[in-house]
């Protein structure tokens, strides 16, 4: 495997140039799609080669199930360090899998609890809560739930605090969180980042473009612009937010102002790829080329340590 095996924990930070340029310079929609496949690309490609860190580090310990040759010199001279960079990926591995199983466990948790406390409202696609609190989220339907795909919550302390028109940009806005799923590209972004914290950045980036995309097709759906970031700013100063980072919301934390300024501009085109002389291209080309990289690496140190294995294992 070589160093092949470690590339893929380090080549996230290709992709962070991307992050900050995608959200300046490509559509919403194209933005949210190519981090959330860059950052899960990276994420399972450093997660695979954890994997292959371990299975020689756990190898080499007393009492494991594992055949004894696979702890032999020649398998472990496969690994650059091998039992400094064996017994770490354990421990790493270990804190991979914990802090995305609990993520994945919070996310259906606060769906769960959410659809419980629309138990005995009338079944419509838009839930209005008699709370003076100001809060608007959409929230996906959850598994074993047919018809829409989902059901938007909105309290009347929020509704009371727009303007008619605006209240359509924000129904506007979380229609388009359900019918685009972007709870999908939310929690794959968080996992990504859970399983590398070079990824982080992406997460953040992932979460502005996906309000962003709604916020423009609110302001399609609306035919105003203003009166859309008009809306957006009102709510931010009066929301309380949403019952967590698993629901999308019109007011979500994060910057704003960013989005406000964005409506009161034109929108970038809707382009999958930037022109490869401008910063935006060439951010997109490193990112492009760090993510085949780790691909390559990790696949090709999955394949030397199998044969290797395989080479070592008694028939």
């Amino acid at each position: 495997m070589g160093v092949f095996v470690f590339l893929p924990l380090v080549l996230p930070l290709t992709a962070l140039p991307i992050a900050r340029l995608a959200e300046q310079h490509l559509h919403p929609r194209t933005a949210t799609r190519l981090l959330t496949l860059v950052g899960t690309v990276l994420a399972v490609c450093s997660t695979l080669c954890l994997g292959l860190l371990m299975v020689v580090g756990t190898a080499q310990l007393p009492g494991n199930p594992l055949p004894d040759s696979w702890s032999d010199p020649e398998v472990r001279a496969a690994v650059p360090y091998d039992v400094v960079a064996g017994k770490a990926a354990i421990g790493a591995l270990a804190a991979v899998a914990v802090s995305c199983t609990a993520t994945c466990l919070r996310h259906g948790r606060v769906r769960r609890d959410a659809w419980l406390a629309l138990a005995g409202l009338p079944e419509s696609p838009v839930a209005v809560l008699p709370d003076d609190k100001a809060y608007a989220y959409a929230l996906p339907r959850t598994s074993g739930r047919t018809g829409t795909p989902g059901r938007i919550v909105v309290s009347t302390g929020m509704l009371d605090s727009l303007e008619p028109r605006e209240r359509r940009a924000l129904i506007a806005h979380e229609r388009a969180h359900l019918t685009a799923h972007h709870h999908r590209y939310l929690l794959a972004a968080r996992l990504a980042a859970r399983a590398n914290p070079l990824l982080r950045p992406l997460r953040t980036a992932v979460d502005y473009c996906a309000e962003r995309w709604a916020d423009e097709e609110a302001a399609r759906e609306v035919g105003d612009r203003r009166v859309t970031a008009r809306a957006v700013g009102k709510a931010a100063l009066v929301s309380r937010g949403t019952p967590g980072p698993a629901l999308a919301g019109f007011a979500a934390p994060g910057p704003v102002p960013r989005r406000v300024a964005a409506l009161l501009e034109p929108v970038e085109p809707s382009r999958h790829w930037p022109p490869t002389w401008t910063a935006a291209g060439l951010a997109l080309w490193i990112a492009a080329v760090g993510t085949a990289a780790s691909a390559l690496s990790s696949a090709n140190a999955a394949v030397a340590l199998v044969l290797v294995l395989h080479a070592a294992t008694p028939l």
